[in-house]
């Protein structure tokens, strides 16, 4: 059975951590554009958890604007070439607005000879806001944020919220960062007060839940 240092383990431990907290959104695929990890800004553009990014194809998650930018990507791959990759990508984000940016594949193994795993980082150029109805009805939250956000009206701390969810609590934070600074809140009983007057967490029902729409797959997310 192989033997791991108790340092390499540390340090492992370490790079994970560091990984949680970057703001930067950023994920490790497989040679095949598979998801194996994500860091929570990753998965926030997605409007999930880092854990129900696991097994997808990053492709499929951020389009591609030309196709032949993959083609020569996956080429180059096969050929075991090891340079930085960029892939011109749209997606559409939380609250419905599509937003356009760049891909950034940097190929990492231990040696040479090993097939490499894509360190991915998303840039954000640009959103193009929707046509629709105005974002402040509706449920401008992603699922895992009105959980959250019921988690916090039923008094939960982010050690709570964070096991309930499936998140680490640096990624309940950092959901409740966004949402401080989408909806210029300064406490969270500021936070809770703009969920239910937006309409995601439904008034006069104990214990708090999001609105219909708002939960959908919420309490099963993992982390």
């Amino acid at each position: 059975m192989d033997w791991t240092p108790p340092e390499a383990v540390v340090w492992r431990n370490r790079a994970l951590m560091v990984f949680d907290r970057v703001a930067v959104p950023v994920a490790v695929c497989d040679v095949y554009g598979m998801v194996q990890l994500a860091n929570p800004a990753m998965a926030a553009e997605c409007g999930t958890t880092p854990g129900r990014l696991r097994g997808r194809d990053v492709l499929e998650l951020f389009q591609p604007q030309e196709t032949t930018q993959v083609e020569r990507i996956a080429e180059a791959l096969r050929l075991r070439h090891r340079s930085r990759y960029q892939v011109s990508v749209r997606w559409r984000a939380e609250g419905g607005a599509e937003r356009y940016g760049e891909l950034t594949a940097d190929p990492v193994s231990d040696t040479a000879e090993d097939t490499p795993a894509l360190l991915v980082m998303l840039r954000v150029l640009g959103e193009r806001e929707p046509s629709a109805e105005s974002p402040e009805r509706g449920t401008p939250v992603t699922p895992v944020e009105a959980r959250i956000l019921a988690l916090l009206a039923g008094g939960a701390t982010t050690a709570r919220a964070a096991r309930e969810t499936g998140l680490t609590t640096d990624g309940v934070t950092y959901h409740l960062r966004r949402l401080s600074a989408r909806w210029g809140a300064a406490t969270r009983t500021e936070l809770v007060a703009r969920a239910y007057a937006t309409g995601v967490l439904v008034v006069g029902v104990w214990p708090p839940v999001p609105a219909a729409g708002a939960d959908s797959g919420a309490a099963a997310g993992t982390g």
